[in-house]
């Protein structure tokens, strides 16, 4: 191990530590907490706090500049590096695969508001719902993203499963609507094959109840080959997400029949976050997030306003 690192092992790397914590919220160029500050917030004496300052200095995390009367300012600092001694680190979150502008603009939105809090959120990308909630029963994540109608039903199944944060309807997808193979048609009707794909509660859900009391074949197909099997005569017709750029032009698309399935379009449309009800941190972390400028960040990257990032 480095001799500097080292460092971090004594008095004054405890010191240096805490110290760290409070100087990723100082912004490059401003006046840090005088010593005397430190000393009291952190109850240590004011050379631990100045030996503190110093570790920080030789692991290059922070360049301080003394100016007298006037204080010691932060001119630069490493703000990762910071986290890294301050023992502070991320919580995974897993999400839909980012194919369309809404789920680019909801991991965009949680990467930018997570910055602004001393851990941040990094995130993974699984196709499929169930396969999520196995991942997060798994402890393969700490939190998982997917829409109300997913959730819920997810809770139904496991009670030691919560929702901790909802970020409202047309977070998830704008809608769902039935895609036909053939532009003459109007609705799914009797012999036609439709497309449902099981690992997705939203969509194996809604397309049953759409289907019900018809006589149809349903085909199981990966979500994502939907479109395909559409263009190429595998399938007549498929529920499917709406915000899909792919099939705006080229597929005839219609409103749902059955009224039960207009009422689960909605929660299929909302965005939560789901976790293990025993995660208390991960719960609190993630409830005080600002839900808000998420969504805010997420209609910025929709209309194109904003680059997404994630």
């Amino acid at each position: 191990m480095n001799r500097i690192w080292e460092s971090l092992y004594s008095k004054n790397g405890f010191a240096a530590k805490e110290i760290a914590k409070m100087l990723i919220y100082v912004d490059q160029g401003n006046r840090i907490p005088r010593v005397d500050d430190f000393a009291e917030k952190l109850s240590l004496g004011r050379g631990t706090v100045q030996g503190g300052l110093k570790v920080l200095e030789n692991l290059q995390a922070v360049e301080l500049e003394s100016r007298g009367h006037q204080g010691t300012y932060l001119i630069t600092k490493d703000e990762f590096l910071l986290k890294e001694i301050a023992g502070v680190g991320s919580y995974l979150g897993a999400m839909p695969l980012p194919y369309s502008k809404m789920y680019e603009g909801l991991a965009t939105g949680l990467i930018e508001v997570s910055e602004m809090k001393l851990n941040r959120i990094n995130l993974a990308y699984i196709r499929g719902a169930k396969k999520r909630v196995e991942a997060l029963k798994a402890r393969r994540c700490d939190f998982v993203i997917m829409s109300q109608l997913a959730a819920e039903e997810a809770v139904k199944d496991n009670d030691n499963l919560q929702i901790v944060a909802n970020f409202g309807p047309q977070t998830y997808v704008s809608s769902h609507q039935v895609f036909l193979a053939n532009p003459d048609n109007e609705h799914i009707r009797d012999g036609m094959r439709v497309g449902i794909d099981y690992t997705s509660i939203d969509q194996s859900k809604i397309t049953l109840l759409e289907c019900e009391g018809k006589d149809v074949e349903l085909v199981s197909i990966n979500y994502m080959q939907l479109f395909e099997q559409l263009q190429q005569g595998g399938i007549d017709a498929a529920v499917w997400n709406s915000d899909e750029d792919r099939a705006s032009d080229t597929l005839k698309r219609v409103s749902f029949h059955s009224a039960q399935a207009n009422l689960l379009a909605e929660k299929a449309s909302t965005s939560v976050v789901l976790i293990e009800k025993n995660q208390e941190e991960i719960a609190e972390y993630l409830t005080e997030l600002d839900s808000q400028e998420i969504v805010r960040i997420q209609r910025k990257v929709i209309d194109r306003k904003k680059l997404p990032h994630y």
